[in-house]
């Protein structure tokens, strides 16, 4: 193809069509055509980055990360690789055509020249240029996203299964000792009981709301416990059957006694399958209460820590609370590490200027990297305080440290001390965009073994005679 051809073919490329002719014969004159097939790559992970290319049809197709996943793509009339003013000099990525592409290719040490012969075209790249970086940002900040909703997701499922599994469990039990009751009350309704009786039996039931059993017995405990209630029904000549149920009760052997004094066999056994019954299904209704409320907190944390009303401009915002959000959103990782956190704020900590949601993102980020830091049974100590103007939020953890080789570019894309396959090395770079969109700043005070610091200062809501709020 003539040198003609090629600038006939720039002159109508949909990025580049609009320059002047003569500067498209001067792009003509310092490139050359290249094709690839279906498959090919262009430019692997990692590897420089040294051209640029005009896409004059086909499609390519830029592949990162696990799986891999789909990044960004380029179609006929777009331009990618060296651009002006661009700091792009390895690939993040495979690059790779789709479909059959042909491509207009310039040597990147033409760049200089081009900036200085080319004025059309240098304004048109430089414009291309800020929009793939805007793009980048955008296709980042979603895939963070997108793995922070996996991780919770994940994380939530599982804290919600626990509560789940106990209602259905317990809501299966209440019904079988709701018969017990009411066949025990229909019995002891047979045995005519006094006045006195009565208000013996209404003792005892009593004695199950007022003194309701708290935490969980051992298993030898509990099986003491049931040896000794079933002991006393056979003193009494009484069923030994409920004795398991009785045992789950909070009922004592003192309480069992008087009942004993007042009401007499047969009616004393239908009396005490009634205690059992009703007190077993006072506790069953109180378990299903904790846990349908537990479920209830949980749902408020996730809908905090997403802060579905964000706004679109920054408005005060309550750092405890969304800290607080966000370690209930990581309390099964830190279980499954059998890791502890632990979170100290300020009292009367003002309120801070910025996007809820954002800012929230930047606490998960952190302390989901400190959990990846520690070894089994370590720590996380999250401490929020204010300094001036400031609301400083501290991250702290007794890991292995951050590397030497990574410490000076731990806030650039793609950095990561984590093992391959385990990071992306996104998670802190977006961290410190988030911190600066929010007007703050993001460092790392110290790191070693046995303790590395984070460190996040972001605006104070402040006040008309200047203090913070």
């Amino acid at each position: 193809m003539s040198s003609s051809d090629i600038v006939e073919q720039l002159s109508k490329h949909r990025t580049l069509g609009s320059a002047s002719r003569t500067e498209l014969e001067w792009l003509a004159a310092h490139g050359s055509l290249r094709h690839l097939s279906a498959g090919e790559t262009l430019v692997a992970y990692e590897k420089p980055v040294e051209d640029l290319y005009v896409v004059l049809s086909g499609r390519m197709t830029i592949l990162r990360g696990t799986g891999p996943q789909k990044q960004w793509e380029w179609r006929e009339g777009d331009v990618t690789g060296v651009l002006p003013y661009s700091r792009v000099s390895a690939s993040p990525g495979d690059v790779i055509a789709d479909e059959p592409t042909d491509l207009f290719v310039m040597p990147g040490g033409h760049l200089p020249a081009l900036m200085r012969e080319c004025d059309d075209l240098t304004v048109i790249l430089v414009h291309t240029m800020l929009d793939r970086t805007r793009g980048f940002k955008a296709a980042d900040l979603l895939d963070e996203k997108l793995r922070s909703l996996g991780r919770l997701s994940a994380g939530l499922a599982h804290e919600l299964n626990n509560p789940a599994s106990a209602i259905e469990r317990s809501a299966s039990l209440l019904g079988r000792l709701l018969g017990d009751s009411e066949r025990a009350t229909r019995a002891l309704g047979d045995a005519h009981l006094t006045d006195t009786q009565i208000a013996a039996l209404d003792e005892v039931r009593q004695s199950c709301v007022s003194t309701r059993q708290r935490g969980v017995l051992s298993p030898l405990a509990q099986s003491q416990r049931e040896e000794s209630i079933a002991a006393w029904l056979e003193k009494n000549g009484l069923d030994q059957a409920i004795a398991d149920a009785l045992a789950e009760t909070a009922v004592t052997l003192e309480a069992l006694d008087r009942l004993a004094s007042a009401v007499r066999s047969p009616a004393l056994n239908d009396a005490v399958r009634w205690v059992a019954a009703t007190c077993s299904a006072r506790n069953l209704a109180s378990e299903i209460q904790e846990a349908a409320s537990r479920i209830s907190r949980l749902v408020t944390s996730i809908k905090g820590f997403t802060h579905m009303d964000q706004a679109t401009v920054p408005e005060p915002v309550d750092v405890e609370k969304g800290i607080d959000d966000t370690v209930t959103m990581l309390r099964s990782k830190a279980r499954h590490k059998s890791a502890s956190i632990t979170v100290d704020v300020e009292p009367d900590l003002p309120r801070a200027r910025g996007f809820a949601g954002e800012l929230n993102q930047i606490w998960l980020n952190l302390i989901d990297n400190a959990l990846d830091a520690i070894e089994d049974s370590g720590h996380v100590d999250v401490r929020a305080t204010h300094e001036r103007q400031l609301v400083v939020v501290r991250v702290i953890d007794n890991g292995r440290g951050i590397p030497d080789h990574i410490r000076n570019r731990l806030f650039e894309p793609f950095a990561t001390s984590k093992p391959i396959g385990q990071g992306t090395g996104m998670g802190l770079e977006i961290a410190w965009r988030l911190v600066r969109h929010n007007d703050g700043d993001i460092r790392v005070v110290e790191s070693g073994p046995g303790r590395t610091e984070f460190r996040v200062e972001v605006p104070a809501v402040v006040t008309e005679g200047g203090a913070a709020s």
